[in-house]
C-alpha cells in the first residue's frame, strides 16, 4: 500500500491502527460497514447524506463494506502530494450523486443542501437556485444541466477553490503522531508506534 500511495510503511501501519479500531467500533470483523463510517464522520452517527456517498465512492468494489486498501486508497486522495488529478477525479464521483457519469443539477442541490445542514446554515430558494444557475452555466459546455467529468476539469481548473477541501495538510508526515481528527478524536502515543 506503501508503494501505491503518497504515504509511507509507518503512515500505512498507523492507518491500520486506526482502520482497526473504526472497523470494530460497531461489530469486530476487520471491514467498515457504512453505519461504522457514518459513525466516525457524523455526531452521534446519525444520518447523512454526504457521508453516505461518500462512503459509496470510498467502497471501490460496491460490496457494502470497506477493506483496509479501500481506506488507504480514499485517505490517500486527501494527501497533500495526491495529483490534482485523482483529487478532481474523486471529487467527481461524490458530486455525481446518481453514479450517472454527470454532476446533475439535483444531485448538485442535494450536495449543496447536506452541506449546509451539516453547518447550520441555509439559503433562501432563490438563492440556492441562483448558485446553481451559476455553476452549471460556468461547468456545462455540451448539455444543459449537467457536467461531465471534462466539463469539470475545466471548471476546476478556472477555480481551484473547488477541490480546497481535497487536500488535508497533516497528512504529510503526522500521522504516525496522531489520528487524522477529522475521523476521530485518538491520540497515540509513540511508545504504541515502536
Amino acid at each position: 500500500l506503501a508503494s501505491e500511495t503518497a504515504f509511507n510503511v509507518n503512515e500505512v501501519e498507523a492507518l491500520y491502527e486506526l482502520f482497526r479500531q473504526l472497523s470494530s467500533s460497531i461489530l469486530d470483523d476487520g471491514l467498515i460497514d457504512k453505519e461504522e463510517f457514518v459513525l466516525a464522520l457524523c455526531d452521534g452517527g446519525k444520518k447523512n447524506f454526504m457521508a453516505e456517498k461518500l462512503f459509496d465512492v470510498v467502497d471501490e468494489k460496491h460490496d457494502g463494506h470497506i477493506e483496509f486498501p479501500e481506506f488507504v486508497h480514499s485517505l490517500n486522495i486527501f494527501h497533500p502530494d495526491t495529483p490534482q488529478s485523482d483529487k478532481i477525479s474523486f471529487a467527481f464521483k461524490l458530486y455525481d450523486v446518481r453514479s450517472t457519469g454527470y454532476i446533475e443539477r439535483n444531485g448538485l442541490k442535494k450536495m449543496i443542501l447536506a452541506t449546509l445542514s451539516e453547518t447550520g446554515s441555509s439559503l433562501s430558494d432563490e438563492q440556492l437556485d441562483a448558485i446553481l444557475d451559476r455553476t452549471l452555466e460556468e461547468g456545462e459546455l455540451k448539455e444543459e444541466g449537467k457536467m461531465d467529468i471534462q466539463e469539470w476539469e475545466q471548471m476546476v481548473s478556472k477555480c481551484p477553490s473547488l477541490i480546497h477541501n481535497m487536500t488535508i495538510p497533516y497528512l504529510r508526515g503526522g500521522i504516525t503522531l496522531a489520528f487524522p481528527s477529522f475521523i476521530i478524536d485518538t491520540r497515540v502515543e509513540e511508545s504504541d508506534l515502536i
